[in-house]
């Protein structure tokens, strides 16, 4: 880069970031003091981000309210949605924008230029010259508003904010990560809620709203940031000359004030809702939390990840292994928070007794008066360290791009003015720094941040049956009698900006402003699929599929074992099979020695289940129990070491740890059931008829919850006969007559990974297959799981392909069209849901779900209404081509080495051929409008077969439980 091509701006400093092989710059906008990241490096998945500090002043979700509005339309882009136009017609890589305690973010990437400038270009102006100042409405639903059909009632609210909190607040586990930070931050801005409280955002009125816009989005507020291989000079010219130039320097207090220290630690006691169902004993949360430094210490900010593992994290820490002991939770975790300005250190019993506080706290304090009087096990030090130091310098985050991760992370030192920015992506001497670091080092952090600290917290989160149904009175009276209180002139007032809301939500596009939206043509789209990367070999009589990736010394090693013929009453023992092996005493050492080994010598390694579906047949699926593992290449014996441990020589016989580990399963599906709704709707409705979905509900679903909430209540009657089940499943399946192997990495490494296959698939003896196992066998029973959330997540699944209907590309195009047009339309912006989705997959599986939806049958009556929505799909060509370029964008992410390696093996498992997929690529390239309305016939096919599923709150599940077969509760006991 050339600094005097772009006089607008100066250099502030440079420097080479060898960690990953970048040249960074720091500059700052001469005329308004906006701030400037450049990474210039080869990576072509360019990314551009803009971020502000929005320190909120209450819980209103202004911040969080004003990310949503802005993009809803602005100066060159007048369209109510642009965001979705350009979702639909750009090859982006990411683009979304997120809230955060103190700061708001808009970020995007891609991989062409020209999509790129277009994307960026568009969020300039969406912060800048938002229509927010035009059009009330944006506020009305993205924030909250009064809803009211006719003036007898009944008066809601409703916003997509306003129920995406609905939805937050229902979840405990998200209760308690707020209520924490409120507790250290009591006087400054991480003591309000960014995202909103639903019980506060009522209170925000559109002219403060407008206001925080006005004070803080503003150039000499912001910090914009720019990764990967492009014009540098051409992109900030243009950032400038049709953005920054135009605005005078503003003086903008935004500055994250520090929290006081307090002169003692602060005890408080909270509740959260349960369900009529759930039981109020063991079901609270204890937590101790202390704060730790300042996010500029990068120092102690990467050794306090360390200490996460070593005292909590890791299977058999000290911390963890003592309050398991002692009863004190069905669950132990620790949590590291270092996206704030003070970072904290929190240690959480999940699963609890609220009167056991004051044991909780002596037990905590007296493991860390042991650790510091003995010393912590150099190993899980060790192990920590390479563990975190393996994943940095992987840089594998899965779809989404390096560069947005690295952006995100350098925020946390740059948004408070450090002078070290880079110092997220120049960690190597910080591992360097610690690796040497003496026994006191460690000792001294945990007596003065963890023991002798008054900066901290104790709280309890207390389960309250009937909280969530006393709120919802009270809510409902409020609104009855402020409607009571209303003149009729008022009440009428109220109906017509209801019906001018529903207006201007219904009204359409104009079809010359959306051409407005810069976007890429047809033949800027790649013709030809990524080929996949499968070299299928043998090792005896045994597949080894390899996959020949440019991995940087990594080598990704998958260990299948078939589970062809498994009885079905066995797939529950799968799930659980997988959470206990790698984390039970083996013959050479106990589980928490076993994982600081894994975690000092490889990239980690971990047992799971992989389900394939057989595209040729619509109710035929391959199973896998498998072992995973990464290490680099000069370290593959130990790997293979360490798998051979965990396989053959794993202790199941210790009933202590395995109920500890039941517990901890039980504790965590509960969370994961409640927070993704949606998956657990879809996955429950599809298990209706598909014998895939119903072995995956039974293995990971609420099938599979059910079985470990029984196991976990009579446990002692029945352990005896679980550990000889497990041991049974073993024998059956670890064999080598089920064995295959998946791998990935450059071919130096592969003689060397074949021979160590050969030398373990030897230490497995022969099998027996049960030649009387009985399928798994579907049940249709359209039910509603209460919870006691405020929202809903409704789905509706079917199968065309056993109607006679064939997979098509343009199905894809369908998803598209849906996701963000006729269910982005009628669930989000009308039914303020937070979120929508449909999928189709070549087996003929498909749904339609809501996500934090206030509504059920409603839902419902928009996805009947589908069909005449494809009937009459109207597309012109611009229109028809901006799905297509949306379509495909979702297909061509970016691909790691592993995931690349993955995605070839299942298509192997699959069934799916190169030239299936180019087939699938020509359709979608070459559809015109036709071909998506011809598609109206399979979707009614899908939901004739009118498979209903629904998470959701009590009062609206019996009050539309006509419209289900059975209503029970999520969660027992």
């Amino acid at each position: 880069m050339d600094i005097n091509k772009i006089p607008a701006y100066e250099l502030i400093n440079s420097s080479k970031l060898p960690d990953i092989r970048s040249t960074g710059y720091m500059l700052r906008h001469r005329k308004t003091g906006a701030r400037v990241m450049l990474i210039e490096n080869d990576d072509e998945n360019k990314v551009f981000n803009i971020a502000f500090r929005t320190p909120p002043a209450n819980s209103t979700g202004v911040a969080h309210i004003l990310e949503h509005s802005v993009l809803c339309g602005s100066r060159e882009f007048p369209l109510k949605d642009p965001f979705v136009e350009l979702v639909k017609g750009s090859l982006n890589t990411f683009l979304n924008a997120m809230t955060y305690p103190d700061k708001t973010c808009y970020p995007v990437a891609s991989c062409n230029d020209q999509d790129f400038q277009n994307l960026m270009h568009v969020y300039l102006d969406a912060v800048f010259y938002p229509n927010i100042y035009k059009k009330e409405e944006i506020f009305r639903q993205e924030g909250w508003s009064y809803h009211l059909e006719n003036e007898k009632g009944p008066l809601t609210y409703n916003g997509v904010v306003y129920n995406e909190m609905k939805g937050a607040f229902s979840s405990p586990d998200d209760v308690l990560e707020r209520e924490i930070m409120n507790s250290l931050f009591p006087d400054i801005t991480y003591g309000c809620e960014s995202g909103g409280d639903p019980s506060d955002i009522p209170a925000l009125s559109y002219e403060e709203f407008l206001n925080f816009h006005r004070t803080y989005y503003h150039p000499s507020n912001c910090y914009i940031y720019l990764y990967g291989n492009m014009n540098m000079e051409e992109k900030l010219e243009f950032i400038d000359s049709h953005y920054l130039s135009s605005f005078e320097p503003l003086s903008v207090d935004s500055e994250i004030r520090l929290q006081p220290s307090f002169a003692k630690m602060h005890d408080l006691v909270m509740e959260y809702p349960v369900a009529e169902s759930e039981s109020e004993e063991e079901n609270a949360y204890l937590s101790y939390n202390v704060v730790v430094g300042t996010a500029t210490d990068t120092l102690t900010c990467v050794a306090f990840d360390v200490l996460d593992y070593a005292l909590l994290s890791a299977p058999g820490a000290p911390l963890k292994k003592a309050l398991l002991d002692a009863g004190l939770g069905q669950d132990i975790y620790g949590s590291y928070e270092d996206g704030i300005r003070q970072p904290y250190f929190s240690i959480i019993a999940k699963g609890t007794n609220a009167d056991r506080k004051e044991e909780f706290v002596s037990v905590i304090r007296q493991v860390l008066e042991d650790i510091i009087s003995k010393g912590i096990d150099p190993k899980s030090i060790e192990a920590g360290i390479n563990c975190m130091e393996f994943r940095y310098r992987e840089a594998d985050f899965a779809s989404y791009p390096k560069g947005l991760i690295y952006g995100l992370d350098i925020l946390d030192n740059w948004l408070y003015d450090d002078t070290h920015p880079f110092a997220q992506v120049e960690l190597s001497h910080v591992f360097n720094q610690l690796k040497v670091q003496p026994a006191e080092y460690w000792r001294q952090l945990i007596k003065e941040y963890l023991l002798h600290n008054p900066h901290g917290s104790v709280l309890t989160l207390k389960p309250s049956r009937g909280l969530a149904a006393q709120k919802a009175r009270a809510l409902e009276e409020k609104l009855s009698e402020y409607l009571d209180s209303l003149t009729e002139e008022e009440k009428h007032t109220l109906v017509e900006r209801t019906q001018e809301l529903e207006a201007y939500q219904e009204a359409q596009e104009d079809p010359e402003a959306a051409r407005c939206i810069p976007m890429l043509k047809r033949e800027d789209i790649r013709r030809k699929i990524t080929p996949f990367t499968n070299e299928e070999q043998k090792i005896g009589d045994s597949l080894f599929l390899y996959h020949e990736v440019p991995t940087n010394g990594i080598g990704y090693l998958d260990i299948m074992f078939d589970l062809n013929d498994l009885d079905a009453e066995k797939i529950p023992y799968l799930g659980l099979l997988k959470s206990i092996l790698g984390y039970v005493d083996t013959e050479h050492y106990t589980y928490s020695e076993l994982t600081n080994e894994i975690n000092a010598e490889t990239g980690g390694i971990a047992c799971g289940i992989e389900v394939f579906e057989d595209v040729a047949f619509t109710d035929d699926f391959r199973a896998f129990f498998g072992i995973r593992g990464k290490v680099m290449y000069p370290k593959i014996d130990i790997l293979f070491k360490m798998i051979r441990e965990i396989l053959n020589t794993s202790n199941l016989t210790d009933k202590k740890r395995l109920h500890e580990i039941i517990s901890r399963v039980k504790s965590r599906s509960q969370s994961s059931l409640v927070s993704a709704g949606h998956s657990t709707a879809v996955l429950r409705a599809a298990s209706y008829s598909s014998p895939m979905a119903a072995f995956q509900d039974r293995m990971a679903g609420i099938a599979y919850y059910q079985f470990i909430e029984k196991l976990d209540h009579n446990f002692d009657a029945t352990a005896e006969a679980v550990i000889d089940t497990l041991k049974s499943l073993m024998a059956e399946i670890l064999c080598p007559e089920r064995i295959c192997f998946s791998y990935t990495g450059e071919r130096e490494s592969l003689d060397e990974i074949r021979k160590q296959c050969e030398s373990l698939k030897n230490t497995f003896a022969s099998g027996t297959r049960d030649i009387s196992s009985t399928p798994v066998v579907c049940h249709k029973s359209n039910e509603g799981f209460m919870t006691a959330g405020q929202v809903q997540y409704v789905a509706q699944t079917g199968n065309f392909r056993k109607k006679g209907f064939e997979y098509t590309g343009a199905l894809n195009i369908l998803k598209v069209a849906l996701s963000y047009d006729y269910l982005w339309i009628n669930i989000r912006v009308k039914g303020g849901a937070y979120g929508c989705m449909s999928g189709f997959k070549r087996s003929g599986e498909s749904f339609f779900v809501s996500y934090r939806d206030p509504h059920l049958k409603r839902t419902l009556d928009v996805f009947a209404g589908i069909p005449d929505y494809v009937r009459n799909f109207r597309a012109d060509e611009r229109e028809m081509t901006k799905y297509i370029i949306g379509t495909v964008s979702s297909l061509d992410v970016p691909r790691t080495p592993q995931m690349q390696g993955n995605i070839s093996k299942r298509a192997y498992f699959c069934g799916i051929s190169e030239e299936m997929m180019q087939k699938e690529r020509d359709e979608i390239l070459t559809a015109q409008e036709n071909d998506i309305r011809e598609l109206a016939p399979l979707i009614g096919a899908v939901l004739s077969d009118e498979a209903l599923c629904v998470v959701g709150s009590e009062p609206v599940l019996q009050k539309d439980k006509e419209l289900l077969g059975n209503i029970l509760p999520l969660i027992n006991g």
